[in-house]
């Protein structure tokens, strides 16, 4: 019978699920680690990859996790423990975090947040329309943040899997979890960057901030400066930036200088749908009252 052959093979089985690199896996991972040992393992070929699943759930540590996205489910497989964020990193190849999960990992706040923001990039692609004029800035910064509804939720985190512009993997590393497992996360100037562009995925606006200020001392603003410009944007962002490196009060003025050697043509917004604005000459820019 073919679960007294996978009975009999279960201790190879489990040692080679111990030997494996990783312990989240798919069910595709899983139907080639059967495939490749069908005949080690003398395991006849009418067993079926689902077969062999429900019996390594019932049998061995594997545990099922179903992701729930609007669109479609995604499962994952664990092979014992594993932290949420090596868990989250693998529902897309080459995502890497972002945004308010980047600034807890990258020790910018204060929080724990239980929201995850996890990106992977769209294709590249050719050329588009870059004009812009203060009427189409101003009507895109009036109305509501468009916000992904490509939300699930896993135990009391909710994770947003972003499809963000394609850039190359521009400043992404390599980072571990507390347990050691490899992740990968932007790093501190492409998290600066892209907070200061999505605060609605970063805490807000008071959070953005708080993150420049603990910041200093990490950040390299040359650095910053130059993947800005590598990234180039539509949207004046560097003013946006340059009024956070302002506003933090921790940077050198040649620093904050750095964001005033591109081109302000432009009145710009910290953020979207504002309804008691300050506005600074300075960087040309509406910011909400208090901040």
């Amino acid at each position: 019978m073919r679960i007294s052959r996978l009975k009999i093979a279960k201790r190879d089985i489990k040692n080679h699920f111990e030997g494996l690199p990783y312990n989240v896996l798919s069910r595709k991972q899983i139907d080639k680690v059967l495939s490749e040992n069908r005949e080690f393992w003398r395991v006849s070929a009418s067993t079926t990859c689902q077969y062999f699943i429900d019996f390594l759930i019932k049998e061995t540590k594997l545990k099922i996790i179903k992701f729930e996205f609007p669109n479609r489910n995604v499962i994952r497989y664990i092979w014992g423990d594993a932290s949420i964020f090596k868990i989250v990193s693998s529902l897309k190849p080459n995502s890497y975090f972002t945004h308010y999960t980047a600034v807890y990992l990258q020790d910018l706040t204060e929080q724990i947040p239980k929201t995850l923001y996890v990106n992977f990039e769209q294709p590249a692609r050719s050329k588009i329309d870059r004009s812009l004029s203060q009427q189409r800035i101003k009507s895109a910064f009036m109305r509501p943040w468009r916000i992904t509804q490509n939300i699930s939720t896993y135990k009391d985190y909710k994770i947003f899997l972003l499809n963000g512009m394609f850039t190359g993997k521009l400043g992404v590393i390599e980072t571990a979890t507390s347990n050691g497992e490899k992740i990968y996360v932007t790093n501190v100037e492409r998290t600066l960057i892209d907070i200061a562009i999505r605060p609605v995925y970063s805490g807000g606006v008071f959070e953005v901030l708080k993150a420049y200020r603990l910041a200093h001392g990490k950040v390299s603003i040359n650095k910053l400066s130059a993947m800005l410009k590598k990234l180039n944007y539509i949207y004046p962002y560097h003013q946006t930036i340059g009024f956070y490196l302002d506003k933090a009060k921790v940077y050198k003025e040649s620093q904050i200088n750095l964001m005033q050697r591109f081109e302000m043509k432009y009145d710009f917004y910290l953020t979207h749908q504002m309804k008691n604005m300050s506005y600074s000459k300075k960087w040309r820019l509406f910011f909400p009252k208090g901040l």
